[in-house]
């Protein structure tokens, strides 16, 4: 999965996604719907062969890129802790 900055606001990213992988990028929208200070988080998956998906993040307080920072933290201490069991 690639991530690459496709347009920056003060206080919104837009960041498109190739080789989409949903595993990761489902949980890390719901962490940054729950975030007080995110006002806004949306996927939009454009036609798969003509454009790249995208996530648009948009904050009240602070700035986007510290909130995905953020819920990419919480994503990775909560895997973190699961144990497999064999």
């Amino acid at each position: 999965m690639e991530l690459n900055l496709a347009e920056k606001t003060k206080d919104s990213v837009t960041i498109r996604i190739k080789d989409t992988n949903m595993t990761l990028i489902t949980p890390l929208l719901h962490i940054l719907s729950d975030d007080a200070n995110v006002s806004m988080v949306r996927y939009a998956d454009e036609h798969p062969e003509l454009e790249d998906p995208i996530i648009f993040v948009s904050v009240k307080k602070g700035t986007p890129e510290e909130a995905i920072k953020k819920a990419a933290l919480a994503m990775s201490e909560y895997y973190a802790t699961l144990k497999i069991n064999k």
